[in-house]
């Protein structure tokens, strides 16, 4: 119900489905997941986890694969036009911007920054938002500990975008 869920109601549910019918059919012994979609990782690990399938199933979580711009790679990258495509690096930047910038202290003021930055390239945004990476609670002061992760939906023309950036790790 936070973050993508929130703006794609029943999605992770149906997510959840087809997971769970091909992890039934194909009884895997590990599950290699990439990192970009970080919610939807959060929740088939955790559907793993909930399901047991009476062996272990070691959920392997691989790192985002980036252009050499830092745009990570996507199909609906395919779908920007050359000028979109270049706009698009923004995200990454954005993302960047949010780890360069994070010491413990209030969090709203790196999220203002982040909008204001995404808004001003031209963005329409769903959200950006730092979380706790363990459980997606959008985190407001932050202790200088726990582990975060920064998440981005944007939609550049009709074409919608996501990144996220593990922060302290």
């Amino acid at each position: 119900t936070v973050l993508e869920g929130k703006f794609r109601p029943g999605h992770f549910q149906g997510v959840c489905r087809v997971v769970q019918r091909l992890l039934e059919i194909v009884q895997p012994d590990n599950l290699y997941l990439g990192q970009k979609d970080y919610q939807q990782c959060m929740v088939i690990s955790r559907l793993v986890e909930i399901l047991n399938f009476g062996r272990k199933i070691n959920v392997h979580i691989c790192p985002t694969v980036r252009e050499t711009d830092g745009m990570a790679m996507s199909s609906r990258n395919l779908r920007l036009n050359k000028e979109e495509r270049k706009r698009a690096t923004e995200i990454y930047r954005c993302l960047c911007m949010i780890k360069g910038n994070l010491h413990q202290q209030d969090l709203a003021i790196i999220r203002k920054e982040a909008q204001t930055h995404l808004e001003k390239a031209g963005f329409k945004i769903d959200y950006g938002e730092i979380a706790d990476a363990g459980n997606l609670f959008p985190v407001t002061i932050w202790n200088g500990k726990s582990q975060l992760v920064a998440l981005i939906a944007v939609f550049l023309n009709e074409v919608r975008l996501i990144d996220n950036m593990l922060l302290n790790q």
